[in-house]
């Protein structure tokens, strides 16, 4: 046997693992104000930061997501928003994107040489970005790419009606490779409600996992 085919052998088992492993974990950092007491039950209506939001389908996506998420704490929607006890404010977004220059590894050592397997290259990474950091690529030997990563938000504020004294203030942050709301901002949602309300002032980073395949 060819040490051409010996080397396509032991890359292909490799090529599947590192394919495998490109579905990765959505990562975003989560900060937590709260002087919310114990739910009891309390109606909320949710409401955008941006009026120009209100009413539309895309908010009214979003806003059903983060009503799921409260009555799942033990709330409940207001059947009229004028009289809820709670009054929940939403805002989200996406930046334009910038620019990273990274350093990735060659595959020398083995004489890969030129032709390394494919799943190398960045196409075929994962659209969600590994945090604030980029651990994905190591070792030795490099090449020079870059790539576009954008930095998507939600911020998420609870008040009382009769007075409007803010109970709660969450604000959710994430790298990603896509800026594609309509994937960022579930998954956003999902982090502000994983161990919700949290400790007051306390930042902590939020794992999602991918959704299984197929």
């Amino acid at each position: 046997m060819s040490v051409l085919k010996s080397l396509m052998k032991i890359s292909a088992p490799l090529a599947f693992v590192a394919l495998a492993a490109c579905a990765t974990p959505f990562r975003a950092d989560v900060a937590r104000f709260q002087q919310l007491p114990a739910p009891q039950g309390e109606t909320f209506a949710i409401r955008a930061a941006d009026p120009r939001n209100d009413g539309g389908l895309e908010f009214g996506q979003y806003a059903g997501l983060i009503a799921r998420e409260l009555e799942a704490k033990g709330y409940r929607v207001a059947a009229n928003p004028r009289e809820a006890a709670l009054v929940v404010t939403v805002d989200y977004g996406v930046d334009n994107g910038q620019e990273k220059i990274v350093s990735r590894p060659g595959f020398g050592g083995f004489g890969w040489g030129g032709w390394g397997p494919p799943y190398s290259r960045f196409g075929y990474r994962s659209a969600f970005y590994y945090g604030w950091n980029d651990p994905f690529w190591y070792g030795g030997g490099s090449d020079i790419d870059s790539y576009t990563y954008y930095t998507s938000h939600l911020d998420l504020t609870i008040s009382r009606a009769s007075d409007n004294q803010r109970l709660f203030e969450g604000k959710a942050k994430a790298r990603s490779r896509t800026d594609s709301l309509p994937a960022l901002v579930p998954n956003l949602v999902e982090a502000m409600f994983t161990g919700f309300p949290g400790n007051s002032g306390e930042e902590v980073r939020i794992t999602i996992a991918p959704p299984p395949r197929g």
